[in-house]
């Protein structure tokens, strides 16, 4: 397809995935969605290279949903994912997306959980598993999954696998799967190992490459709200209130309905504001853009459909209400402002489950977003006492208010009050509706996500940040681990602190491992920082590795099955032997390996 069709009916999808995807608020398809989903409905194997951030998760997860059959509760698709983070995040969107698809079960697996949940839920069958290598190897070899039947094989971030030391065990899994199936890669390079993978086991397979749009216009300033403590909307007006040379904005919502009720809303409050959406016709549409360039309208809330080829040269703000679903809708909806050389502002509120999308859009414009303070109600006093004096001001310099104040001598001599009392009692009524004080107390400020806010070139991507999907106290290095940066962009850090432990793996230079391999296995099965894990010695047949004392029995557990390279490791506590051909290494950061 040489251009992006209008509508997801366009592509094949059925009726009942139409209707899902216009009620979640999918309008158009990316450029990544257009060219693939055809492709795959059609049966045949499929490469694309692409970013994170440009919606490859849907890209390839409703055209496979079109090819299962509900009524056969055995697994049909296989989705392999780097991490855990992400094999949770794209069954999530799975669901999501089968939200009219009665009976349609996904199934997220990956190091760090339960095996015992894990088998329950095996047992009581799945359509779709989604999971990291190292536990679908494990789950294959225990034969507690079955791919007999299975139609569909997906391999996502297929060079994050391969930087991490998996992709051995990827090809060990493709070894496994029945013969006649459709099999997907979806990369953003495409290293030569990456295509020799895809040479061997795909047949005949369709190639699309996306180039991510990338520029952003330099003049436009870029800030985030996470959301937290307080209602979108009440954040909305205090950000509008105080925003420095405001004169029109653009709100991008998701859905049409949104646009309505988000229009009323600020209506109620004592905007000028309208809502765009697709329902609009031409004629009510041009009136809308009319009415904003004009003056007459300061604030339109739209989708990201309604809002294309507007040109106001006086939208000075534009303010993503709801974050976009991928970075080509964030770089056209902050085009809307700073046009014609002027300056614009792009405001983006962010919950905190979206912040993985936040650094997407980061590393895909090539630009910080700076977080935004949320301003308190002393700040929005003093901007409207501010513009209640300037209004002052301006009538005091008018002619004609010797009527008035004749008035205002008259009351405060039947009232036996002075005049400044007066104009205390006409200024309170002059609030009329927008009181010049707020009102209640100001939330507690969001903690800082847990991720550097520098842009970092291509780690994991587009899928909301989760939190750990069990406790690990107060132990150290035990936390969220978050989002890897590349190696060449890791910071180098100090030798881990405090009590170490020292353990034994089964795996050496004979099995062909790097210290790499080790940590990447360790902190994607176990959910240890790389900051957290000492010095890694390489022998011929086995190695070492220390790691914090008072590490979780779920976690020590879950290192005992993980595999490097194929081979189970079996973690357990060093008895002192000391091999020959030892090779040492002092770990800094897991970048300088």
């Amino acid at each position: 397809m040489s251009t992006t069709p209008d509508s997801f009916a366009d592509l094949g999808l059925s009726e009942t995935l139409l209707k899902t995807l216009t009620e979640i608020g999918y309008e158009t398809p990316s450029p990544i969605q257009a060219q693939c989903i055809p492709v795959l409905l059609e049966g045949h194997d499929l490469i694309g290279m692409a970013q994170t951030g440009t919606g490859k998760t849907a890209a390839f997860a409703l055209p496979l949903m079109e090819q299962i059959d509900v009524k056969l509760t055995k697994p049909q698709a296989l989705i392999l994912t780097p991490t855990r983070e992400l094999a949770i995040q794209v069954a999530e969107a799975l669901q999501t997306y089968a939200k009219n698809l009665p009976g349609f079960h996904v199934l997220p697996i990956y190091g760090g959980q339960s095996y015992t949940i894990q088998l329950k839920q095996l047992s009581r069958g799945a359509h779709v598993i989604v999971g990291t290598p190292g536990r679908v190897m494990d789950h294959l070899e225990r034969k507690t999954l079955n791919l007999d039947h299975l139609k569909t094989m997906v391999l996502d971030e297929a060079d994050e696998m391969l930087r991490m030391g998996f992709i051995d065990d990827v090809e060990w899994i493709l070894e496994r799967t029945p013969p006649q199936h459709q099999t997907a890669l979806f990369s953003a390079t495409m290293p030569e190992q990456i295509r020799r993978v895809a040479q061997k086991y795909l047949v005949e397979p369709r190639e699309i490459k996306i180039k991510s749009a990338t520029a952003t216009v330099a003049a436009i300033r870029q800030v985030y709200w996470q959301v937290s403590g307080m209602h979108k909307l009440d954040a909305l007006t205090r950000i509008l209130e105080v925003e420095e040379d405001f004169d029109a904005a653009i709100i991008f919502v998701r859905t049409k309905t949104a646009t309505v009720e988000l229009a009323d809303k600020l209506s109620a409050r004592g905007y000028a504001a309208a809502a765009l959406n697709g329902d609009l016709n031409q004629q009510m549409r041009e009136r809308v853009i009319e009415q904003l360039k004009s003056g007459a309208l300061d604030i339109v809330i739209a989708t990201d459909v309604a809002a294309r080829g507007i040109d106001v040269p006086r939208v000075s703000h534009v303010v993503n209400y709801d974050i976009p679903y991928d970075t080509e809708a964030y770089v056209h909806r902050i085009g809307r402002t700073g046009r014609a050389g002027r300056t614009g502002n792009a405001i983006l509120f962010v919950a905190p489950r979206e912040i993985r999308m936040l650094r997407t859009i980061e590393r895909a414009t090539r630009q910080p977003i700076a977080p935004l303070t949320l301003p308190s109600r002393a700040d929005v006093t003093n901007k409207r006492v501010a513009d209640f004096k300037e209004k002052v001001a301006e009538v005091l310099n008018a002619e004609g208010l010797d009527f008035f104040a004749n008035i205002v001598s008259q009351i405060a001599e039947e009232q036996n009050v002075g005049a400044e009392e007066v104009a205390a009692a006409l200024a309170m009524m002059a609030q009329q509706g927008k009181p010049l004080q707020i009102a209640g107390e100001d939330p507690r400020p969001a903690p800082a996500p847990s991720f550097d806010s520098r842009p970092r070139p291509g780690s994991f991507g587009e899928r909301d940040e989760r939190k750990p999907r069990f406790d690990r106290g107060d132990k150290p290095g035990f936390e969220n681990r978050g989002e890897r940066p590349r190696r060449e962009e890791r910071p180098t850090r100090a030798a881990p602190s405090g009590d170490m432990v020292r353990y034994r793996i089964d795996v050496g230079r004979d099995h062909g491992v790097q210290v790499k391999d080790i940590v990447g296995a360790i902190a994607n099965e176990a959910g240890i920082e790389s900051r957290f894990i000492g010095r890694i010695a390489l022998y011929d047949e086995s190695s070492t590795v220390e790691l914090p004392a008072g590490m979780p029995g779920e976690a020590a557990n879950a290192l005992k099955r993980t595999r490097v390279r194929g081979v189970p490791i079996n973690l357990r506590p060093d008895e002192g032997r000391q091999d020959s051909g030892e090779r040492s290494f002092k770990k800094k950061s897991f970048g300088d390996r």
